[in-house]
C-alpha cells in the first residue's frame, strides 16, 4: 500500500495536537493539583486527605485513582463492540467525532467543579476520560490505513510529536491564567476552572477540523440488515479467532498489557504522587510535566529512528528498562527534593511518547492485511484499558493499605519486569524479521 496524502497524514497527526492538552491539562498538571487542593484539608503535614461518600471515607488520591479506573472500565466494555460496529458500516469517523465532542463538553463542564460539587465533577471527569480513551479505538486505528509499513513507525511518531507540541502551547497559556491570576481580577482557583473550560474549547475546535480530513470509512460487510450488536459480538469473536492464529500478534499483547500497564499508571498518578507524597510545590511540579512534554518530543522522533535501526521490540526492550529504573528512583526520593524530581521528569520524558508511539507502530505491523483495523484495534486498545483498570485499582489499593504511595510506585516495577520477559521472548520468536 502507498501512504496518504500529505493532508490527510497532517490531518490525522493534528488530532493528536488537539485530544493531548486533556492528557496534560486535565491528567497531569492544572487539574489534579486543583483536586488536591479542593480535596485537601490546607494542612501540608497530612499526608492523606480523605473525602467521605455515604459512609465510606476514601483516600481523597485513591478516589481519584478508582475514578479513572471506572471510566476505563467503561472504555473498556463500549469499545469492542463499537468499533466492531464501525468496521460493519463503515462509520468510524463518525464515531471519533462523538467522542471528541463527549470528552471536549465534559471538559469544559470542570468549570463548575468546586468542593460543593465533588460528586459531579468526578462524573464529569468519567465522562471526559471516557472520550478522550474511547476516541482514541477509532483515532488509531486510521494507522494502518494511511501509513505504509516502512512509514508507520514515523508517522506514530509525529503523532505523538504534535500532541505534545499542541498541548504544551495551550499550558502556557493556562499558565498565564493560573500564575498571574491578578491579571485578571480572579483567584487561583477561578483561573484553574478557566484552564478546564479553554481545554474543552481547544479540543473540540482542533478536534473537529482534524477529523474533517481524515476519510470516510466504508462498510465491508455487505448489508446492514443483521442487529448492529449482534454483528459487533460475531466481528469481535472473529477476530479474536484470528489472533489466536497469529501468535506473534498474541504474544506482543500480552506483553504490551503487562508493560504498558506501569506506564500508564505512572502517566496517570505521577502528578498527585509528586504534590501529595513528595510535596513538591505546584509551580514546580507543572514545571516537571512540561519538562516532561518538552523531552518526549526528541524523545519519540529519536525512539522512532532506533526502531528502524535497531527494530521495534529491542527499542521498547531498552525503554522498558528505563521505566524501571525510573520506577525505582522515585520509590527513593525524599520529600521537598526538586532538582532530583525534575530529574525523574526528564528520564519519564524522554521514553514516556517513545514506548507509546513504537507499540502503536508495532502493532500496526504485526496485524494482518484487513478491512477489519478498527476491530482489530480495539483488542489493541482493550488491552490497555483492563491494563490500566488493574494498575490503577492497584496503585490506589496499595496506597490505602500501606498508607504510602511509595509502595504503590515501587509495585508497578513488577509488571515492567514481567512485560520486559514477555518481550523478550517474543523478539526471540520473531528473531528473523525486522520486527
Amino acid at each position: 500500500m502507498q501512504t496518504a496524502s500529505k493532508k490527510v497524514v497532517n490531518g490525522w497527526a493534528m488530532y493528536d495536537w488537539a485530544n493531548s492538552v486533556y492528557n496534560l491539562v486535565i491528567t497531569s498538571t492544572i487539574f489534579p493539583a486543583y483536586y488536591e487542593a479542593v480535596t485537601g484539608d490546607g494542612n501540608e503535614n497530612t499526608l492523606i486527605d480523605k473525602i467521605k461518600i455515604g459512609n465510606y471515607a476514601f483516600s481523597n488520591t485513591a478516589l481519584y485513582n478508582y475514578v479513572l479506573a471506572i471510566a476505563f472500565v467503561i472504555v473498556a466494555i463500549i469499545s469492542p463492540i463499537l468499533s466492531s460496529i464501525a468496521d460493519y458500516r463503515g462509520n468510524k469517523k463518525q464515531f471519533l467525532r462523538f467522542f471528541c465532542t463527549m470528552g471536549s463538553l465534559a471538559c469544559a463542564s470542570l468549570y463548575f467543579f468546586d468542593s460543593n460539587h465533588i460528586i459531579g465533577g468526578l462524573f464529569s471527569v468519567i465522562i471526559a476520560c471516557v472520550g478522550f480513551w474511547g476516541s482514541l479505538v477509532f483515532y488509531n486505528s486510521y494507522l494502518p490505513e494511511i501509513a505504509a509499513p516502512e512509514d508507520r513507525d514515523r508517522i506514530s511518531a509525529k503523532g505523538f510529536m504534535m500532541g505534545y507540541i499542541g498541548s504544551v502551547l495551550l499550558q502556557l497559556i493556562c499558565f498565564v491564567f493560573v500564575l498571574k491570576p491578578d491579571w485578571f481580577g480572579i483567584t487561583v482557583g477561578k483561573a484553574s476552572q478557566i484552564s478546564f473550560l479553554l481545554v474543552g474549547i481547544w479540543w473540540m475546535a482542533f478536534g473537529w477540523s482534524a477529523i474533517s480530513k481524515l476519510p470516510a470509512g466504508h462498510g465491508v460487510k455487505g448489508t446492514h440488515n443483521n442487529n448492529l450488536i449482534t454483528q459487533g459480538y460475531k466481528e469481535l469473536h472473529k477476530v479474536w479467532l484470528e489472533l489466536k492464529k497469529q501468535p506473534i500478534l498474541k504474544q506482543f499483547l500480552v506483553s504490551f498489557f503487562f508493560y504498558n500497564m506501569g506506564v500508564q499508571t505512572v502517566m496517570l498518578a505521577a502528578t498527585l504522587y509528586g504534590k501529595s507524597e513528595l510535596n513538591i510545590p505546584t509551580t514546580n511540579l507543572i514545571i516537571a510535566i512540561l519538562i516532561i512534554q518538552i523531552v518526549a518530543i526528541p524523545g519519540a522522533n529519536l525512539m522512532a529512528k532506533l526502531a528502524t535501526k535497531w527494530g521495534n521490540f529491542n527499542t521498547i526492550m531498552v525503554a522498558i528498562l528505563i521505566w524501571i529504573g525510573g520506577c525505582i528512583m522515585g520509590y527513593y526520593l525524599p520529600r521537598n527534593s526538586i532538582v532530583p524530581f525534575y530529574t525523574l521528569a526528564i528520564v519519564v520524558g524522554f521514553v514516556m511518547g517513545g514506548i507509546q508511539s513504537v507499540s502503536r507502530s508495532t502493532y500496526s505491523k504485526l496485524m494482518p492485511v484487513t478491512h477489519d483495523t478498527t476491530s482489530y484495534f480495539s483488542f489493541f486498545d482493550v488491552t490497555e484499558k483492563i491494563a490500566i483498570v488493574i494498575g490503577m485499582f492497584s496503585f490506589g489499593f496499595i496506597n490505602e493499605l500501606t498508607g504510602s504511595q511509595r509502595n504503590s510506585i515501587l509495585a508497578l516495577c513488577l509488571f515492567f519486569i514481567i512485560g520486559f520477559i514477555l518481550l523478550y521472548r517474543t523478539s526471540k520468536i520473531k528473531a528473523h524479521a525486522v520486527i
